[in-house]
C-alpha cells in the first residue's frame, strides 16, 4: 500500500485533473445532446470508456517506460499488428458513411487508426532516439517515412482524410524535435505536395473532394455539405458570453447541428455554455499540453522527449483541426475533439499515452 501511495505522489496531478475535467465536460455535453432523443447510451458507453482509460493510465504508469526503449521486438511487433488491423478493415469492417474505418464488436466500434497513432509515436520515438546524432542523414528520414507511410497509405485508400492530416502533423513535429535540417524539411514538404496532388487526382472519392470544395465555396452545396458548417457557426454565435444553458441550445437540441456528440461537440458546448465554456475548455487543453511538454523537457534522454512531443503534437493537431472545422476555418474532415468528443478508441488510447507519460514522470 505504501509503495502504491508513493507511486501516486510522483504523478503529475495537473495532467490528471486537466484531462479528467475535459472528459467530464464532454460527458455533460453528450448528456445534453441526448436529451431530446432520451437515448443516453452514448453517455453510458463513454463513461465506461473513461473508466477503462483511467485503469490503463494507472497500469501503464507502473510499467517502466525504459523497457519500450530498450527492447528490440515489442514496439515493432505492435506496429505490425497495427498495420495488419488497418489492412483488415478493407475485408472485415462494415461500411459506415462511405468508409470502412471501424471494426464492429456488438454495439461497439473499434478504430485501429487510434491504436496505430500511439504505436507510431512510440516507434518513431524509439527510432529517432537511437539515431539522434545521425538524424542529418537523409536515409533516416526516408526510413522513418516508410514507417509512417505504410499505415498512411492504408488509411489513404479508405480514404480518411482527417487522420492522414493528423498523423502527418505528428511525423513532421517529431522530425523537428529530432533535429531535421531545414533543406530536408523543405524536401519532405515538396514530396508531400506531390503525393497530395496525385491523391486528389487519382485516389480521393467524389464526396471527399466535395467536402474541400464546399469549404472553399459553401454556396455550392448549402443544404448538404455546407449545411453542417453553417449550422455550427450559428450555434457558436448563439452562445454569446454565458451560453443558452444546459439542454437549451436550439441548434443542438432540435437537430440542426449535425454530429453534436463527435465532430461538432465544440459548437454544442459554445452554444450552451458560451464564451466562458469555450474559454474553460481551451484553458484545460493549455494546462494539459503544458504538462506534457514539461515532462518531456525535464527528461534526461531523447526517447521520452520525442514521445512527449508526439503526444503533444497529436493533441494539438486534433484540437486545431476540430475547432477549425467548427468555426468554418477548415474543411470538414471528420476529426473529433480529443478527450471531449464521444469515441471509445480515441479516449482509451489517449489515456494509454498519458499513462506512459506518467511512467516517464514517476521513473
Amino acid at each position: 500500500m505504501m509503495s502504491f501511495l508513493a507511486h501516486l505522489k510522483r504523478f503529475d496531478w495537473q495532467l490528471v485533473w486537466s484531462s479528467f475535467a475535459l472528459v467530464g465536460i464532454g460527458l455533460i455535453s453528450l448528456y445534453s445532446s441526448s436529451l431530446q432523443s432520451r437515448d443516453f447510451s452514448n453517455v453510458e458507453k463513454q463513461a465506461i470508456f473513461f473508466g477503462i482509460g483511467i485503469l490503463l493510465m494507472l497500469l501503464f504508469s507502473f510499467f517502466d517506460w525504459r523497457v519500450l526503449r530498450n527492447d528490440s521486438y515489442t514496439i515493432p511487433l505492435l506496429y505490425l499488428l497495427g498495420v495488419i488491423a488497418l489492412a483488415g478493415l478493407f475485408f472485415l469492417a462494415p461500411e459506415i458513411r462511405g468508409i470502412k474505418r471501424w471494426y464492429r464488436i456488438g454495439e461497439i466500434l473499434v478504430d485501429p487508426i487510434e491504436y496505430i497513432r500511439i504505436i507510431l509515436i512510440l516507434l518513431l520515438a524509439k527510432y529517432f532516439s537511437k539515431r539522434h546524432i545521425e538524424i542529418y542523414r537523409i536515409r533516416h528520414i526516408v526510413i522513418s517515412g516508410i514507417y509512417f507511410g505504410i499505415p498512411i497509405a492504408l488509411i489513404f485508400f479508405q480514404p480518411e482524410l482527417g487522420s492522414i492530416l493528423l498523423l502527418s502533423f505528428v511525423w513532421i513535429a517529431m522530425l523537428l524535435v529530432a533535429g531535421i535540417k531545414l533543406r530536408h524539411l523543405l524536401l519532405v514538404f515538396l514530396i508531400g505536395i506531390i503525393v497530395a496532388s496525385s491523391g486528389w487526382a487519382f485516389v480521393l472519392k467524389d464526396y471527399q473532394k466535395n467536402r474541400v470544395l464546399s469549404f472553399i465555396e459553401p454556396g455550392l452545396d448549402p443544404l448538404g455539405l455546407g449545411w453542417s458548417q453553417y449550422q455550427s457557426k450559428i450555434a457558436i454565435a448563439n452562445g454569446g458570453l454565458f451560453g443558452q444553458g444546459l439542454g437549451k441550445g436550439t441548434q443542438t437540441q432540435y437537430g440542426f447541428l449535425s454530429e453534436p456528440q463527435t465532430d461538432f461537440i465544440f459548437a454544442s458546448i459554445a452554444e450552451e455554455f458560451g464564451f466562458v465554456g469555450v474559454a474553460v475548455v481551451c484553458s484545460l487543453f493549455l494546462v494539459l499540453l503544458a504538462r506534457i511538454i514539461k515532462i518531456g523537457m525535464e527528461s534526461e534522454s531523447n526517447f521520452p522527449r520525442l514521445f512527449s512531443s508526439g503526444i503533444a503534437a497529436t493533441l494539438i493537431a486534433g484540437i486545431f483541426i476540430n475547432i477549425g472545422m467548427n468555426l468554418g476555418l477548415l474543411p470538414i474532415v471528420g476529426l473529433p475533439l480529443p478527450l471531449v468528443s464521444y469515441g471509445g478508441s480515441g479516449l482509451i488510447m489517449t489515456f494509454l499515452g498519458l499513462g506512459v507519460l506518467q511512467s516517464i514522470k514517476a521513473h
